[in-house]
């Protein structure tokens, strides 16, 4: 397989050369990429005329192919032919597996030069690897702040100023919440720095951890706002499903712990409460998670981790939305204070065996709403009830808080965030039940799980 896209990406090298805008480069890929063949010189108007569907990923798909059988002098000059099609990845992006196959192509030289040229495509685009995203996206950052201060001090309007400001204090609370290492490593996955910014932090290593979960917010959940705080719960998440590990390890945990990989993920416009009652940003939330999951899939290949979604609220709709689709599939989900969604039980959903999760504490006023279609609490949905009112937890003896209303199940020390950790580490088995609900006895199921 890699013979032959070498030889047809090579195909394409002398005409690209001598005409970097117009070159036919619709079969440069890997077999798994459309072989219908596209001009780019077809989609040189705006990006909003690039094809849809299947069309427009193989015409995006052609363009990381002919880069990649350029020879590195005339990469500069065919990027800045092509800048339309090249920020265009981003609108209609190739498959995550087939950027990841196109991007081992391109020889290390040619991806820096890309990273330099168009680092918000590079650390946008998923399929490419995550380390290379956290340097362009890094890179990025960097560079719109600085943009942004220097319009600032030449902005004549008051609104215009007021909304640059902003924007600047989003991107520096993006810039502090990657910063706050708390001795693990955190990568920037994913940035939007515009108005309505989109960010995803990793807390852990995404290429190596065995265990990645994935936190997808609810209402109220802005970047500017709340990027730093959410970044702190993948942090304690991290640090609660890497100590578990170790301790279930015992003497063997001393060599290092089974990896793991939590990601604070804001990568849709959350809502707030005028617009919370319709399924508009659900639906883009469904769309930025799955091409998240695909993404996550596609680098890790023959190297699948056990991957957990954690949505609360509105964010559970989107996640719900995405995972009914059937096109990616996770081996657990969590819900926590769930409106719900069209999907009528567990069996609806692309989840390992079943394996979801419902947490309702009291005084939620959203539990039971099944706003958005079926409850996933209800006994008929087919979810296992996960304790979240308090306990003592039965393998540590540790007293863990208790979450109350809707938007403490995420505060550090609580029974939530320990279920969510046992969960996340596939240790299922483990998670204390809800004793209000029809979780049995949690104690006894621990205990007899520890031994």
């Amino acid at each position: 397989m890699q013979h032959n896209a070498v030889s047809s990406v090579s195909a394409v090298t002398s005409a690209v050369s001598a005409s970097p805008a117009s070159v036919s480069v619709g079969s440069v890929s890997p077999s798994s990429v459309s072989p219908a063949s596209v001009s780019l010189a077809s989609v040189a108007g705006p990006v909003s005329d690039l094809p849809a569907g299947p069309a427009g990923r193989s015409t995006s798909a052609a363009l990381l192919g002919a880069v990649a059988g350029l020879n590195s002098a005339a990469l500069p000059s065919f990027l800045d032919a092509n800048r339309a099609k090249l920020d265009a990845l981003l609108v209609n992006p190739p498959t995550a597996v087939d950027v990841s196959r196109l991007w081992n192509l391109i020889d290390p030289d040619k991806q820096q030069m890309l990273i330099q040229a168009a680092p918000h495509v590079v650390g946008n685009l998923e399929g490419v690897p995550y380390d290379v995203r956290g340097r362009a996206n890094s890179l990025d950052l960097k560079q719109t702040i600085a943009s942004v201060t220097k319009t600032v001090k030449s902005a004549h309007g008051r609104a215009q100023r007021v909304a640059l400001q902003r924007q600047l204090q989003t991107l520096n609370n993006v810039g502090k919440a990657l910063s706050k290492h708390d001795g693990v490593t955190r990568t920037l996955v994913a940035l939007d720095p515009s108005a309505d910014a989109k960010a995803s932090i990793v807390v852990g290593d995404l290429r190596t951890a065995s265990y990645v979960s994935v936190l997808v917010p609810g209402m109220y959940m802005s970047v500017g706002e709340q990027i730093e705080s959410w970044a702190k719960v993948a942090q304690e998440q991290y640090d609660l499903q890497t100590g578990t590990l170790r301790r279930i390890l015992g003497p063997r945990g001393h060599g290092g712990a089974p990896g793991v990989a939590v990601v604070a993920w804001i990568g849709y416009q959350t809502p707030v409460l005028t617009n919370i009652g319709g399924t508009t940003l659900a639906t883009q939330g469904a769309d930025g998670l799955e091409r998240t999951l695909e993404g996550i899939r596609a680098l890790r290949n023959a190297d699948q981790p056990y991957l957990s979604v954690f949505a609360h609220s509105y964010g559970s709709t989107a996640a719900l939305m995405a995972l009914e689709r059937h096109t990616v599939t996770v081996d657990a989900l969590a819900l926590m204070g769930s409106p719900g969604s069209d999907a009528q039980s567990v069996a609806g959903l692309a989840v390992t065996g079943g394996n979801v999760f419902v947490g309702e504490a009291p005084m939620d006023p959203i539990v039971n709403s099944a706003f958005f279609g079926s409850d996933p609490g209800s006994p008929g949905y087919g979810a296992k009830p996960m304790g979240v009112g308090g306990a003592v937890d039965p393998i540590t003896h540790v007293s863990l808080g208790g979450s109350s209303g809707h938007n403490e199940y995420f505060s550090p020390g609580t029974e939530s965030m320990r279920n969510l950790a046992m969960i996340g580490i596939d240790r299922g088995e483990l998670v204390i039940g809800d004793s209000a609900g029809s979780g049995g006895s949690a104690g006894e199921t621990t205990q007899a799980s520890a031994r």
